[in-house]
């Protein structure tokens, strides 16, 4: 009777420690977790971002060819000679003009080309120089600054012309004729350049088109290398003649300088913008 009792007892506390680790077997259940499964969280969707506008030059390449150079007067003979630039010959380069009180126009050209630079560049532009004023020692040659600036999509020379005439102020934009078998290709596309950087001097500088040369401040010419020689549509621009007060006055101004550099950005991207609503 006793061994039945014990039996009993053994079977009872089996039973009772069974039912207590029936889940033992099993991982202990996240509630955290469990909850966050079963009702997911709501987010807040984030608003997608505003794509930086691309500037009006961005991806284009500019020459800019600031006329003459210091050095030129110190190294005559080796500007001064004859070369062949395309089918003309003319000199090297040249000394450049200058006011009536010696101020040289090389010095001009540099400085306006460093105003240009750094508002084309503010335009998504990237800029070549066909000279600074470091170097290099004197020109380079019209042949040299031609293949300079056919390494950019767009060419503009820098200048300030030197007529005697008392009467001969204004500025002129120099567009390239059509000479067989070099200009036939960049001839439409600089003329339109030409116009929008008239237009633009006009408009933005307030600069007085030439009494003395030209029509409305423009003109076209094939006797200059650095044109016919381009590969690229490419122009010059005479900014005043130095030779006259109003215009030297002008020309040394920082103010009018800035107004100047602003026109021809202006000009560029016009034309820039012009050429890609052409292409489609």
């Amino acid at each position: 009777m006793s061994s039945l009792r014990r039996l009993m007892r053994s079977s009872l506390l089996l039973v009772l420690v069974g039912a207590f680790c029936a889940g033992c077997g099993e991982p202990p259940i996240d509630v955290a977790a469990a909850a966050t499964t079963s009702a997911p969280r709501a987010t807040t969707p984030m608003p997608p971002a505003t794509p930086t506008p691309a500037k009006p030059l961005a991806g284009i390449t500019v020459s800019l060819d600031p006329g003459h150079n210091a050095g030129n007067a110190r190294h005559a003979t080796q500007v001064n000679r004859t070369i062949q630039a395309g089918p003309i010959r003319k000199a090297c380069d040249t000394t450049g003009a200058a006011t009536r009180d010696g101020w040289p126009e090389w010095r001009f050209t540099q400085e306006l080309a460093t105003r240009v630079a750094r508002r084309l560049r503010a335009q998504g532009a990237v800029v070549l120089f066909t000279r600074t004023a470091r170097a290099p020692a004197w020109g380079p040659c019209i042949t040299e600054r031609a293949r300079l600036g056919n390494r950019a999509d767009v060419a503009v020379s820098l200048h300030a012309d030197g007529n005697l005439s008392s009467r001969a102020r204004g500025f002129h934009v120099i567009r390239p004729t059509f000479v067989r078998g070099y200009t036939g290709d960049i001839v439409r596309r600089s003329g339109t350049l030409a116009t929008q950087l008239r237009d633009a001097l006009v408009g933005t500088a307030r600069l007085t088109p030439s009494t003395y040369i030209g029509r409305r401040g423009m003109i076209a010419r094939g006797d200059l290398g650095g044109l016919v020689l381009s590969n690229v549509p490419k122009v010059f621009v005479e900014v005043g003649n130095m030779r006259h007060p109003t215009d030297a006055r002008l020309l040394r101004s920082t103010r009018q300088q800035e107004l100047v550099a602003a026109a021809i950005t202006q000009g560029v991207v016009r034309w820039h913008a012009a050429e890609v609503a052409a292409t489609g």
